[in-house]
């Protein structure tokens, strides 16, 4: 380990120690940053920056393979996600107007997190739960068959 890596917290060692295993291979960048969000939970630019420094890749690179995949999160997660379905069947029932009722009643847009840190607001473009549209993946479990009220209820349940 270099001096890079003398003087920075035990994440970044776990993370350089991947790496390590992997040959610092260029084309092992998307497990790279797999092993990077388990470590942090996020990819910040910080980390980015220190994946790029270490395979020798460009910044712009690593950035846009994280930016690229859906699965990569640039910022924290909260302690409950919301995802809202956006897929023809959901959108035909209703969930833009279900989303934009979340964005207005928690203060955040889509893609990020309260400020109390425990609801992150995302969207689908399907989740494959079309007969119940509208659909809400509330933590990981479909709710299905939404009004603008039950929707609320449904999130306000998940926040106890």
């Amino acid at each position: 380990m270099d001096s890079q890596t003398n003087n920075i917290d035990d994440r970044y060692r776990l993370l350089d120690k991947s790496m390590k295993k992997l040959g610092y291979d260029k084309h092992a960048l998307i497990e790279t940053l797999h092993s990077a969000q388990e470590t942090f939970g996020y990819l910040d630019k910080e980390t980015l920056k220190f994946i790029a420094k270490r395979l020798k890749s460009p910044y712009s690179k690593v950035y846009g393979v994280a930016t690229f995949y859906h699965y990569f999160r640039l910022k924290p997660k909260g302690k409950h996600n919301a995802v809202v379905c956006l897929g023809t069947a959901c959108y035909i029932k209703g969930s833009k107007k279900i989303l934009e009722q979340f964005e207005k009643k928690f203060n955040i847009k889509v893609g990020e997190t309260t400020k109390d840190g425990l609801l992150s607001l995302l969207s689908a473009r399907c989740v494959g739960s079309c007969s119940i549209a509208p659909v809400v993946v509330c933590d990981n479990k479909a709710k299905g068959n939404l009004t603008l009220e039950s929707a609320l209820c449904e999130i306000e349940e998940m926040l106890k």
